[in-house]
């Protein structure tokens, strides 16, 4: 994982992470971590989603959770989380690009 970047202005684009590996109950406490010190010092984030190789329910949980507090943009989805999101039609009201940079500048 990634550490968030300082607080963007107006010049300047979210902080990005990109978390690697698998998201379920047992390890998801750290990325949940690092998005609440993103949110906390930036008006939203974009989530490389292209390393996640495995995310379950409370992985959606959390996305959706930050997604109703903040300006949450998914790049590069895995074909994991996009299979998820689909599933649940989540992608069909989250922000999700091709890439990191279409969703930094969005």
């Amino acid at each position: 994982m990634t550490t968030p970047e300082p607080r963007p202005s107006s010049t300047t684009a979210l902080p990005v992470i990109a978390p690697r590996g698998e998201f379920d109950l047992d390890n998801l406490s750290p990325l949940e971590a690092q998005i609440e010190t993103a949110i906390a010092v930036s008006p939203g984030l974009v989530l490389d989603a292209s390393g996640i190789t495995f995310a379950d329910s409370m992985f959606l949980r959390l996305i959706l959770a930050t997604h109703q507090r903040t300006d949450l943009r998914i790049a590069a989805p895995s074909p994991t989380v996009a299979r998820l999101l689909g599933v649940v039609g989540a992608d069909t009201f989250l922000q999700v690009h091709p890439t990191v940079e279409a969703a930094r500048t969005a």
